[in-house]
């Protein structure tokens, strides 16, 4: 299909956003020449989690009124987990759907899926089979989403113990703590690289998160690299009157 110039520029820009974190271990590239609505997405499975070391490739397909409408994204991996269909790859995940805002963007889109998978909520599933066997039998579950893990998304087999499959009270530590942190990164996203202090003394005005980081894109407030730094007065005025709705 073809794209429009404008959306054009804003794909690729995220995907050089991808790209430019190393540390996030994502990738997002274009499965047509010059078709910026067809995109492939891949992560890695997060740590203490049966999806530990696979590799997750997903279809990304972006709606030409996007960000104001999330992208369709499918598992293309297959993968047992009771909010992606075994069958189909389908994703049940509010942050795709009726929770998206147009401060989002495609890595926290794929930051999302990575989090999915370290908390899976088998009480809203997409697959009742696999749902059912995780609330029924956590230990077979476990067992059935590692060998898939190892099957379709070429994870290293664990000996019995070892990580995943066989829990020791170290590596459930290591697993709450790994959803802490993801849980953080899925929070920070929502600052689209802004620093969050300085986001943070409009939210205290009583405004929320979104409807300041909208505010300042609107202005075209300088992210500064995340750095925190004074606004100036005229700024300030704007992003006030644009939160306000006089702007």
């Amino acid at each position: 299909m073809a794209t429009s110039s404008i959306f054009a520029r804003r794909i690729v820009k995220e995907i050089g956003e991808v790209k430019a974190d190393k540390d996030a271990g994502l990738q997002v590239e274009t499965l047509e020449d010059h078709d910026m609505s067809k995109l492939r997405g891949t992560f890695i499975g997060p740590p203490d989690t049966p999806y530990e070391g696979g590799t997750y490739d997903v279809t990304i397909s972006v709606p030409t009124n996007y960000p104001f409408k999330p992208p369709t994204i499918r598992f293309t991996t297959k993968i047992w987990h009771p909010n992606v269909s075994s069958v189909t790859g389908a994703i049940c995940l509010d942050t795709l759907g009726k929770a998206w805002t147009p401060i989002m963007n495609l890595k926290s889109a794929l930051q999302s899926l990575q989090l999915l998978l370290s908390t899976p909520e088998p009480k809203d599933p997409q697959d009742h089979e696999v749902a059912s066997m995780m609330i029924r039998n956590p230990a077979e579950f476990e067992h059935v989403a590692r060998e898939w893990a190892v099957k379709h998304a070429n994870a290293p087999r664990k000996e019995r113990g070892e990580g995943s499959g066989g829990a020791t009270a170290s590596s459930i530590k290591r697993k709450a703590q790994r959803s802490k942190e993801n849980e953080e990164k899925a929070q920070l996203a929502q600052y689209h690289n802004y620093n969050k202090d300085l986001i943070d003394r409009f939210v205290a005005m009583g405004f929320d998160v979104p409807s300041v980081v909208a505010a300042f894109e609107y202005v075209g407030i300088d992210k500064n690299d995340g750095q925190d730094y004074e606004l100036e007065e005229a700024y300030m005025g704007d992003i006030t009157a644009r939160l306000f709705g006089e702007a």
